[in-house]
């Protein structure tokens, strides 16, 4: 089990937690082959990958994850707005 450090609530295990996809900045005039390459596309990197993830059964907010996808180890997490949290 994954222990998933929430910057708003801290430690807790990975089922209190669901995966938003790719941590992708969404192009602000993006035209049709663009917005089918962020939402169809996705890199399989081995290593470290930027990730979105929401605290469903908590504090209800998205933060960053950078993991590994080799090991599945969380190596940070962070805040949408860039700040370090709290936890």
């Amino acid at each position: 089990m994954l222990l998933i450090t929430c910057p708003w609530c801290g430690a807790r295990e990975e089922t209190e937690f669901r995966h938003g996809g790719e941590g992708v900045r969404v192009p602000p005039d993006g035209d049709d082959p663009g917005w089918t390459r962020l939402l169809y596309y996705r890199e399989n990197p081995a290593g470290p990958y930027a990730e979105r993830w929401v605290h469903v059964h908590g504090c209800r907010q998205w933060f960053h994850v950078v993991r590994d996808t080799t090991t599945h180890q969380i190596l940070s997490t962070r805040r949408l707005d860039g700040q370090e949290g709290a936890a």
